[in-house]
């Protein structure tokens, strides 16, 4: 953990890692505080009617423990696959307590991913249980006979009266009648523990794997972007989903082992009014908004006079947060976001901290204690200030993944430099003289919108899937709200017509089976697509021209 410190220079030279032998993410954020504080509140969940539903450490042990016996029940055995397909609800952090305890590996899962992509993970990573909702089990239900390895479905929020299928059970009967006291399994902090999927420019979907010590890893960032949290009252919120790395491990887990109480609501659907209201009505005092929301929330007239909030802290990452938008929190809330830096691989190294002057309009922020984090050359050599190059992460890293799931080609190629101790993240920027890193965008293909990292590859197989569609590329065009939005080329198949009706058919397609977040909002019909002698698509062309017409120029003819 961080100390107080007067200077960064001093906080970043005396900070030391201090990582036990033994290490659950479980007893660190639940039971070390059930022991010390078993009345402790936890989580303040928002249910449908407004109302606030308290769970305390103690509440939050007992029913873990019961999941994590019915698991073990099942036939679950340390390292099995644990998939969570909840929204921010008790029902969700349960499921990842019990996972750690039992010494299962979590995989959190969205419930906006369509079908292909759900069955995609579900089978790559080999879950042998889902815990989810109704929504949730209705896709489940179709795609069982996809999924060999998918033993049993727990579902949260089906009443106990109705009947089900005999691998399906209920969220409530299982706290009825399973123990509330587990054995906790002895994990080490390098011990697997949750995987991520994140999206690649080449390939499917990749499940990065991260051991016990990942939370560990992300406290120093998390306190610094929260102004050397925990301090008394400290309540933090996020819009996040606890699916994506950053609501579930820039928030919720390290916020739980500091003792700061969560703010849960399972609104999936950001709406800027609802959430200034929410930070008032429930006492926010930490805020982790990613730039898409910060920008939506702009569209809310004189917040700071409207709304009687009380933030003492407000974090952003997960894309380019702009100069712009920089002003306007400072302006319009009295507040400095502090911006941060990471990816699922290796998350929250580089970040900002206002109360020790650590932020600039336009700047990601410094190194986190903890973290050595430079910009390299194409060779992997560390470049001097001013050059723009890769940020790059010095392995081992208490953040950084173990691996990604079953594919060591893929992880060896992730390492950059004579030793091969640099994770290579992709992702250009600028360090100054100061040590303020400047994000300049990705070296690749991949797309990033309302803070998702979307890879053009699975978008593209599913555009292919459509009988219309005889040849995709799919691009991020830049855009003011969202960084990026995902625009698709496509060149049809004989006997179909460009329209706009065909265009909706396509996006809607996608929707339903890809990710409600990953479907082109753009489509662009093309006679044909440039491409290489080898046969590959051209996507930095088409790139070109969509940030040309981004810009204002005319865009070229739909054919």
């Amino acid at each position: 953990m961080l100390d107080h410190a007067a200077s960064y220079d001093a906080l970043y030279r005396n900070f030391r890692w201090t990582i036990p032998a033994r290490f659950n993410i479980a007893e660190a954020c639940c039971e070390t505080w059930r022991r010390h504080e078993a009345d402790r509140i936890a989580l303040l969940h928002i249910l449908a009617d407004g109302n606030v539903q308290d769970w305390t450490y103690s509440q939050l042990s007992i029913a873990s423990n019961k999941l994590a016996n019915y698991f073990h029940s099942t036939g679950c055995a340390p390292g099995d696959r644990i998939g969570i397909l909840l929204p921010q609800a008790p029902e969700t952090l349960i499921a990842h307590l019990a996972t750690y305890k039992a010494g299962l590996i979590a995989v959190p899962l969205a419930l906006l991913f369509g079908a292909d992509a759900l069955s995609y993970r579900l089978r790559d990573g080999g879950v042998s249980c889902v815990i989810t909702n109704a929504q949730g089990l209705e896709k489940l239900l179709a795609l069982r006979p996809q999924l060999p390895d998918l033993r049993s479905i727990i579902v949260t929020d089906i009443p106990l009266a109705a009947s089900l299928p005999d691998h399906v059970q209920h969220f409530a009967k299982i706290q009825q009648n399973a123990s509330a006291s587990f054995q906790m399994w002895q994990t080490g902090p390098d011990d697997p523990a949750m995987m991520i999927y994140t999206s690649g420019t080449t390939g499917a979907p990749k499940g990065a794997l991260h051991g016990h010590r990942v939370v560990l890893g992300h406290l120093p960032g998390m306190q610094m972007s929260h102004n050397f949290l925990p301090q008394s009252g400290d309540r933090i919120w996020t819009p996040a989903d606890w699916a994506w790395a950053g609501g579930l491990l820039n928030v919720l887990l390290p916020s739980l082992l500091l003792g700061v109480a969560v703010v849960s609501s399972a609104v999936q659907k950001f709406d800027p009014e609802q959430a200034f209201r929410l930070m008032q009505t429930h006492g926010v005092v930490n805020a982790f908004i990613p730039p898409t929301a910060l920008k939506m929330l702009r569209a809310v007239p004189s917040p700071a006079e409207r709304f009687a909030l009380r933030l003492r802290s407000l974090a952003s990452a997960g894309e380019a947060l702009g100069a712009e938008t920089y002003h306007w929190v400072q302006n319009s809330l009295g507040l400095t976001v502090n911006d941060a830096y990471g990816q699922t691989e290796c998350n929250l190294v580089l970040g900002s901290c206002s109360a020790l002057g650590i932020s600039r309009a336009g700047a990601i922020g410094r190194i986190v204690p903890g973290h050595q984090v430079a910009i390299l050359d194409e060779e992997g050599s560390v470049l001097p200030a001013g050059t723009q190059g890769e940020i790059a992460i010095r392995a081992p890293d208490p953040v950084m993944m173990l691996s990604y799931w079953n594919k060591p080609a893929e992880t060896a190629a992730k390492f950059k430099g004579p030793e091969k101790d640099w994770f290579a993240t992709g992702d250009q920027a600028v360090m100054d003289e100061d040590g303020f890193v400047s994000f300049v965008g990705r070296d690749d293909d991949l797309i990033t919108s309302t803070g998702y990292r979307i890879g053009p590859t699975e978008v593209e197989d599913t555009l292919l899937s459509h009988p219309a569609v005889v040849l995709a590329a799919a691009i991020g065009k830049p855009d003011a709200l969202r960084t990026e939005i995902v625009k698709a080329y496509v060149v049809l198949a004989d006997g179909y017509e460009p329209s706009a009706e065909l265009a909706s058919n396509i996006q809607d397609y996608v929707r339903q089976r890809l990710s409600a977040h990953a479907y082109p909002r753009e489509i662009a019909f093309r006679s044909a697509l440039p491409m290489t002698t080898s046969g590959k698509i051209i996507r930095r062309a088409l790139r070109q021209e969509a940030t040309r017409e981004a810009a204002g120029a005319e865009p070229l003819p739909l054919v």
